[in-house]
């Protein structure tokens, strides 16, 4: 299989600062706190806007909204990616995040369903839409940005900084939820206390917007490099289909993670305050653990580390929820999740990385974002409703471990088959190709 890589540009950059790494990070955690906030009161969320009898299908009808925002994911990809490699990344990133600022005052400010009838959960769902539209245009142009950005030694510190941001996101999500539990009652949480994150988040959009105008381009045909060639660059299909099963497998990792906040709630019957503790530990675990993560990939290699990390992750989830359901406290809750999560933090921060740098930097926003949207969308939009309902159709409470099983077992497969894009590895693998050239020639 043919693989391109992208690491190759001659085309002068501009010097990275820890001001525009700044920038990209806070503007991508801020998309994705918005987008992971719902997934955090989707419980609540589900009994305002989609009132039933059958507490069950109102918390599965408030999941598939969650999962209607993964839709327009590759359609954002599509757009923005093409308005990435083609004008710039910057424009791209300002036009993503003014996006998902648009979404979430939808969904801070929409009516119940109580009081609207069926607008309101037909604006909820426009809202989510409209923020995965932004949320599939942001990856592809802030990832290709940070990697064209760093030094080519520090790309995987650099490039971490991505999934650093969701797990700040992710962490903040859940820090806002334990704060409103703690200060308000269940009922006026769960009737409109929820709102106040969103509120929260769009305190910043002003702030982001600004912040982000002041950033360099980055584009090779926008720094004074070689004018983009008019002959399009070949596919690598091999990539592609790699790159999908790696994302996919990898987000529904994610999004099962995410879920055992609904878990705890829905099956462990659990406190919010306890259950919404999962998120802390998943945050913070991921907070710590991933820049380790990707200052090792520079070092030892990507694959190194996300082979191992995926393994171990998948190896000790099924024994840790079944530890879980026999012991039901909040203490083993978060032991299994922080036991699960720092494997899959320390390997998993090098595979966007390692993806993005494979790429040709003429198509890299198009390509990293695009496929990250569909594996997303496919994978990651279905997760929670799928798992909800497995756990709810086959009175299964294991359900989530077998699914996150399964998917790890493909992605697993698809890191053996990644080549490595390292360039300390490869650098030290060509420094061996050429002595053992050198041997060879002076033998003969």
């Amino acid at each position: 299989m043919s693989i391109v890589t992208g690491a190759e540009t001659a085309s002068p950059q501009p010097r990275l600062r820890f001001v525009h790494i700044a920038a990209v990070a806070a503007g991508n955690g801020l998309e994705f706190f918005d987008f992971l906030l719902y997934s955090t009161f989707a419980l609540y969320i589900g009994k305002v806007y989609f009132p039933n009898h059958d507490p069950v299908v109102s918390l599965l009808l408030s999941l598939a909204t969650f999962g209607i925002g993964f839709i327009t994911r590759p359609i954002g990809g599509l757009v923005l990616g093409h308005v990435g490699d083609r004008i710039g990344r910057k424009p791209a990133m300002l036009i993503s995040f003014a996006l998902m600022g648009v979404g979430g005052l939808g969904l801070a400010v929409t009516p119940t369903y109580a009081q609207i009838g069926l607008a309101a959960p037909v604006l909820v769902i426009i809202a989510r839409l409209v923020q995965g539209f932004a949320l599939g245009g942001e990856v592809g142009p802030s990832t290709a940005f940070l990697i064209e950005a760093a030094p080519a030694r520090r790309r995987g510190l650099v490039g971490a900084m991505q999934s650093e941001s969701q797990a700040f996101a992710n962490l903040s999500a859940s820090l806002v939820a334990v704060l409103l539990a703690f200060i308000m009652t269940t009922a006026a949480l769960q009737a409109w206390g929820w709102r106040i994150g969103f509120l929260v988040g769009l305190s910043i959009v002003p702030f982001g917007l600004l912040v982000r105008r002041g950033l360099p381009e980055t584009a090779p045909h926008r720094t004074g490099g070689p004018p983009r060639s008019t002959v399009r660059e070949p596919i690598p299909w091999g990539l592609v289909f790699l790159g999908v099963a790696l994302l996919g497998s990898g987000t529904i990792n994610t999004y099962v993670g995410q879920y055992m906040t609904t878990y705890a709630l829905d099956t462990l019957h659990m406190s919010a305050k306890v259950a919404f503790g999962v998120g802390v530990v998943n945050g913070v675990c991921n907070l710590v653990f991933v820049p380790i993560g990707g200052w090792a990939s520079d070092r030892i290699g990507r694959k190194t580390l996300m082979i191992p990390g995926a393994i171990l992750s998948a190896a000790v989830m099924l024994p840790g929820l079944a530890f879980v359901l026999s012991h039901p406290t909040p203490l083993a809750l978060y032991a299994m999740t922080a036991v699960v999560t720092i494997p899959s933090a320390v390997g998993g921060a090098g595979l966007l990385v390692a993806l993005t740098e494979s790429f040709p930097a003429s198509m890299r926003c198009l390509s990293v974002g695009l496929i990250y949207a569909v594996a997303i969308s496919i994978f990651g939009g279905t997760a929670q409703f799928v798992v909800a309902w497995l756990t709810h159709a086959t009175h299964q409470p294991m359900a989530p471990a077998y699914y996150r099983f399964v998917a790890s077992a493909i992605g697993i497969a698809a890191m053996f088959a990644l080549p490595e894009s390292a360039p300390a590895r490869l650098a030290a693998r060509a420094a061996k190709l050429e002595a053992l050239e050198a041997v060879t020639a002076a033998a003969l």
